[in-house]
């Protein structure tokens, strides 16, 4: 279906070798009290850092019944403005030296491409949303496929 899009923003596969660094890193302090409480430790500390993983990873970005869902943040296409595809080095400089305070910022450093759209609703104090994605044309054509069904809509509303 057109405009429809989805993708989840999960970690690299290496970021899982931290779980185990974590698990062994706990069981070689446990390891003095005793054997037992080393695999304690190693599972306890495994499961631990894979459980963060799993919960830094899995943000979403959908484009569903007209409205961008990234994060907790929902906002109608309706709303939406201008949208930039920013490559590696430009989206760089979007989320430093260029950021607005006020925006919302979707943020994972390990994607390193990235959209920035425009927020044009005046009640809505948030001047564009920033959104790290691994395809940001995908997501670009996506948002413009849902605001040109919404304007389809409204127009046959009209008639």
């Amino acid at each position: 279906m057109e405009g429809m899009y989805e993708e989840r923003l999960t970690v690299p596969r290496s970021w899982w070798l931290l779980s185990v660094a974590l698990g062994l890193s706990l069981a070689l302090i446990l390891l003095r009290f005793s054997g037992v409480a080393a695999l304690v430790g190693l599972v306890v500390g495994v499961a631990a850092g894979a459980a963060a993983l799993s919960s830094y990873g899995s943000a979403r970005i959908r484009v569903v019944q007209g409205s961008l869902v990234a994060g907790q943040a929902r906002v109608p296409v309706s709303a939406l403005g201008a949208v930039e595809v920013l490559n590696p080095k430009e989206a760089v400089a979007w989320r430093s030296v260029k950021a607005d305070p006020r925006a919302f910022m979707l943020l994972r450093s390990y994607v390193p491409t990235a959209l920035k759209v425009e927020v044009t609703d005046p009640a809505d104090p948030t001047p564009y949303l920033y959104l790290s994605t691994r395809s940001p044309q995908k997501l670009a054509d996506a948002l413009a496929g849902a605001a040109g069904r919404g304007a389809e809509r409204g127009a046959a509303r009209e008639r």
